[in-house]
């Protein structure tokens, strides 16, 4: 095998490697499904090559990975071994609002325990 051969390897395995899916036939779908851009260009094949250099921006469920690819894999190792790969270019995540409870005006929405009783004694039901 020549140099540029060893520094060359498909998509599917790459990702497979990289521990970005958990087995290879979900990174096969994930190329074809168009979810794959390798240097911006979308790619639908599971064979495409990638290069080290070659910037991933990857489409999983709730997240988008931009990875810049550092070398082939040559197994499925440990996280500590598939980090070697590559190098995360995803910028941080927006910081979540810290008041997280709902606000409900006054006199808007249901009435509170305390308000139905206050309406139950009003009305005489109580």
């Amino acid at each position: 095998m020549s140099l540029a051969a060893e520094e060359r390897q498909r998509i599917d395995k790459w990702l497979f490697f990289a521990r970005v899916v958990k087995s290879r036939s979900l990174a096969a779908k994930l190329a074809q499904a168009g979810r794959v851009r390798v240097n911006r260009e979308k790619i639908d094949q599971a064979s495409q090559i990638v290069r080290p250099g070659d910037v991933l921006t990857i489409t999983l469920d709730r997240r988008i990975l931009v990875y810049r690819v550092v070398g082939p894999g040559t197994r499925r190792g440990p996280a500590e071994e598939a980090r070697l790969l590559y190098e995360d270019l995803t910028p941080p995540a927006p910081a979540a609002p810290l008041n997280l409870a709902p606000h409900r005006d006054a006199g808007a929405g249901r009435p509170t325990k305390k308000d139905r009783r206050a309406l139950d004694d009003w009305q005489g039901d109580g």
